[in-house]
C-alpha cells in the first residue's frame, strides 16, 4: 500500500480548516483541535461548522493558495528563506497532486475534470504559464490564474442543502425550534456519487431503503434521541454532532467516521470504520480493516455485528464486502492517548442483545452474516435456556386461573417500567406508522 506524497502533505495541511484560530496552532495547540461540547437543540450556543462549510473551505483555501503551492515546490525551486522566488516553476506532479482538492470545468459545462487536466486546456496554458519545454507552470502565473477562477464547490454540503430535492423523510416535530432537514443532490450535480445529508432529526425514528441512497455519501449532523435506519448499501458515512441516537446501515463500500459524538449506537458492516472526539459510544461492526480510535474519545466500546434484514448479503455483495476478515474486535489507537487502553474496551457478552430491525422487505438473508463469536453466542444461548427455565417454572406452578390473571398484570407492568427506563418505549411507539399501511422502509 502506498500514498502520494504530494497528497498525503495537502491532506495534513487542510486539516487546519477546522481550528478556530491557525495562529493558536503556532504555538502547541493539541492538533487537530480539542472536543468541544455539542450545543443544545435551542441552538444558542450553536457556532459555525467550519467542516460542512464550502464558504468557509474556499476562502481557506485563497488565504492559503501561496503557503500550500511553496509546499508543493522542489528543494531547488526555493529561496534560502524557503519561499518561491519570481522565477520558480510548479511541477506538472504537483499540479496532479492539487486535483485533490481542486476540479472544475471548462465553458461551465456539466463535465466535471481534474485540475491537471483543466490546466491544460488549449485556452489555459497562456494564462498558468505551462512551459511544454520544461513540463513545468511559472509559480506567479499558476497562483494567479487559480485565484481568478476558483470558486465554491457547487455540488458540496452547503449547495446540497440549500438546492438540492428535499426529501420529507423525517416528520416535522412540534415543539422543537429546529426542523429536520434531509436534502440530495442527485438531480443537480453531474455524474458522480450522489450525497444525501441529514440534520436535525429529533425525536423519530426514519427508515429507508431507496434508490437514492445507493451508493451515496451520506451526512448525518445534529440528529438527537432518534432511530435511523438506512438499509441501502452505502458508499461512505459521516455521523457528527450526534446524542442519544441508534444508526443502523447498510453496507458502506469505503469508510464510516463518528466525529463529536455523545451515547450513540452504530450498527454497520463497512470498509473502514473512524472515530473522534466520542463518548460513551457503541459499535457493533463487521469490518475487514482495523477500527482506527483518533483523538479525544472516551468510553468507547465495540461488539460483534448482531443483526440482519432480508437483502443484508446482497446489499453486501454490491459493495464488496464479505464475512471475513473481521476486526471488529482489533481496533488501533491512532492518536496521542495511544498508551491508554482505558479508551475503549470489548463489550462483555453479558451485555450483549442481538438486534432486531422490525421492517418487512424482500430477501434472502435470515440470520447475522458470519454468526457470532463462541463467547456471545454462549451467552445468549444461556440467556434463552434461562427464559425456557422461566417459562416451564410457571407453567408447572399450578397457578389458579385468578392467579395466572394477577401474574400477568404483575409482569406486564414491570415490563412497561423497564420500556420507560431503558427508552425502548420511544423506539417501540415511534414504529407506529403515521398512515395506515405505510411501510417507511420500503421507501
Amino acid at each position: 500500500l502506498s500514498v502520494d506524497t504530494l497528497q498525503f502533505l495537502l491532506f495534513l495541511y487542510i486539516q487546519q480548516v477546522s481550528k478556530v484560530s491557525l495562529r493558536r496552532s503556532l504555538i502547541g495547540e493539541e492538533w487537530p483541535s480539542p472536543r468541544t461540547k455539542s450545543p443544545s437543540l435551542s441552538g444558542k450556543a450553536a457556532s459555525e461548522n467550519k467542516i460542512w462549510n464550502d464558504q468557509d473551505h474556499r476562502a481557506f483555501v485563497q488565504s492559503h493558495l501561496l503557503e500550500m503551492l511553496e509546499l508543493l515546490l522542489e528543494p531547488e525551486q526555493l529561496s534560502a528563506s524557503s519561499h518561491s522566488t519570481h522565477s520558480s516553476l510548479v511541477s506538472y506532479e504537483a499540479v496532479c497532486a492539487l486535483s485533490f482538492l481542486i476540479e472544475g470545468t471548462v465553458n461551465k459545462s456539466r463535465t466535471i475534470h481534474p485540475l491537471h487536466e483543466l490546466a491544460l486546456w488549449q485556452s489555459c496554458p497562456g494564462q498558468n504559464g505551462y512551459s511544454k519545454v520544461s513540463r513545468a507552470f511559472s509559480f506567479p502565473k499558476l497562483e494567479s490564474w487559480l485565484r481568478s477562477c476558483l470558486m465554491t464547490n457547487p455540488f458540496g454540503m452547503t449547495a446540497c442543502l440549500r438546492s438540492g430535492k428535499k426529501l420529507a423523510w423525517a416528520q416535522q416535530v412540534e415543539g422543537t425550534t429546529r426542523r429536520a432537514k434531509i436534502a440530495c443532490n442527485t438531480r443537480v450535480v453531474p455524474e458522480v456519487f450522489p450525497m444525501v445529508i441529514m440534520s436535525q432529526v429529533y425525536k423519530q425514528t426514519l427508515a429507508k431503503s431507496s434508490d437514492t441512497l445507493v451508493g451515496a455519501h451520506v451526512r448525518i449532523h445534529r440528529c438527537n434521541e432518534s432511530f435511523i435506519y438506512l438499509l441501502s448499501p452505502l458508499r461512505s458515512v459521516t455521523i457528527e454532532k450526534c446524542r442519544n441516537s441508534t444508526f443502523v446501515l447498510g453496507p458502506v463500500q469505503a469508510s464510516v467516521h463518528v466525529h463529536s459524538c455523545d451515547n450513540i449506537k452504530v450498527i454497520v458492516v463497512c470498509h473502514r470504520l473512524s472515530l473522534s472526539s466520542t463518548a460513551g459510544c457503541t459499535f457493533y461492526t463487521l469490518t475487514p480493516t482495523q477500527p482506527l480510535i483518533l483523538s479525544g474519545n472516551q468510553a468507547v466500546s465495540f461488539a460483534p455485528f448482531h443483526t440482519h434484514y432480508p437483502m443484508l448479503e446482497d446489499h453486501m455483495a454490491q459493495v464488496g464486502l464479505a464475512t471475513l476478515p473481521n476486526y471488529w474486535d482489533r481496533p488501533m489507537l491512532v492518536c496521542k492517548e495511544s498508551s491508554d487502553t482505558n479508551v475503549f474496551r470489548l463489550l462483555p457478552p453479558f451485555d450483549f442483545y442481538t438486534f432486531v430491525i422490525p421492517f418487512e422487505m424482500e430477501g434472502d438473508t435470515t440470520e447475522t452474516p458470519g454468526g457470532l463469536p463462541h463467547a456471545y453466542q454462549k451467552a445468549l444461548s444461556q440467556r434463552e435456556q434461562n427464559v425456557q427455565i422461566w417459562q416451564k417454572t410457571v407453567k408447572e406452578a399450578g397457578l389458579t386461573k385468578d392467579q395466572r390473571k394477577q401474574f400477568q398484570i404483575l409482569v406486564e407492568t414491570k415490563f412497561y417500567e423497564w420500556l420507560v427506563q431503558t427508552g425502548n418505549r420511544q423506539q417501540l411507539d415511534s414504529l407506529v406508522p403515521p398512515a395506515v399501511g405505510s411501510k417507511q422502509a420500503a421507501g
